[in-house]
């Protein structure tokens, strides 16, 4: 995307975490657009020759590193940063991993597990999980927000009030986001980009990846906004669900546990019927499978679904 007067921000402004005491790297106006440049998640650490003993290698402190902040000219408590998502270069290399007493299962996967994609920077090919499957590119920014009037610093991993570590894939070109502001020129931060990723991020990670995100930075003056909102155009890319799903369930009391269930039976499932380990199948799960509450209105017990997309499996089988 070639837009005049494009600003851009390099990665080599990245921080690891929340604090509105940090000095801002960029000053923008409302109504400009900046090309943000976006460290992976595991900030370099992981290369195409890792191994699953990289993951254990990892230094925790450099988890998730955020490219800013970003000073809009004018924002000031109670205000809302609306953020267009334009444009994405990814940069064709990314990572799954399992990392020891991470993830909805950690308990179950206690050993650190890797797959590494070369993936099409286009989405002219899919993106190939061994010979087992075949995911659409999907990009979104998986961390996006601004600086907490708390005074920091705070971690990155958990999401709050004003956006963060969202992990949402709706993050996408032509989505909207609304972000409250809380301290005086907002900053905003971005980082922890995916190349696709299934909605709850099971495993704990996506397909981490470094990109290039583009966006216009809007400033609305004084809406109330208790937390993000966002609004997407059109359906997601290469959305292979609409050719059909196979689905588990997870039924009972217990949220969290229903989805713990749910992903489980997805994950013996893919191991009894594709032949693939379970921690393949659970890092399966987190890049392509969605996790969704089903039904949460007939108490006692709620109902969670865990659907994959048939159409990912390159034998196509309904099985």
């Amino acid at each position: 995307m070639n837009l005049p007067g494009l600003r851009t921000i390099h990665s080599d402004h990245a921080h690891y975490g929340w604090d509105h005491a940090l000095a801002p790297r960029l000053t923008v106006a409302p109504g400009e657009t900046v090309t943000v440049s976006c460290r992976d998640a595991g900030d370099g650490q992981i290369t195409p020759g890792s191994t699953d003993a990289t993951i254990l290698a990892l230094d925790p402190e450099r988890a998730n590193p955020l490219t800013g902040p970003i000073l809009v000219d004018g924002a000031r408590p109670g205000d809302v940063l609306a953020v267009s998502i334009l444009d994405f270069a990814p940069s064709g290399f990314g990572w799954t991993g399992i990392l020891p007493g991470f993830g909805l299962l950690a308990d179950q996967f206690p050993d650190p597990a890797l797959h590494l994609w070369s993936y099409d920077t286009g989405g002219r090919a899919p993106l190939a999980f061994g010979r087992l499957a075949e995911l659409p590119l999907a990009p979104f920014i998986g961390t996006i927000g601004t600086a907490p009037a708390e005074p920091g610093p705070h971690s990155v991993i958990p999401p709050r009030r004003t956006g963060g570590n969202m992990d949402t894939r709706d993050m996408r070109a032509g989505t909207v986001l609304y972000l409250p502001v809380e301290v005086d020129g907002a900053l905003l931060s971005v980082g922890d980009t995916h190349a696709a990723q299934g909605d709850g991020e099971v495993c704990g990670t996506a397909i981490e990846s470094a990109m290039d995100v583009t966006l216009k930075i809007d400033l609305l003056r004084e809406v109330p906004l208790a937390f993000p909102r966002y609004e997407t155009d059109g359906p997601r890319p290469g959305d292979a669900g609409r050719a059909g799903v196979t689905a588990t369930t997870g039924i009972g009391p217990d949220l969290l546990q229903c989805c713990r269930d749910a992903v489980s039976g997805m994950i013996d499932h893919l191991s009894r019927t594709r032949s693939v380990s379970a921690a393949d199948a659970y890092m399966l799960c987190s890049v392509a499978a969605d996790l969704t509450v089903s039904e949460v209105v007939d108490a006692p017990n709620w109902a969670v679904s865990c659907t994959i997309p048939r159409a990912i499996f390159q034998d196509r089988a309904s099985v």
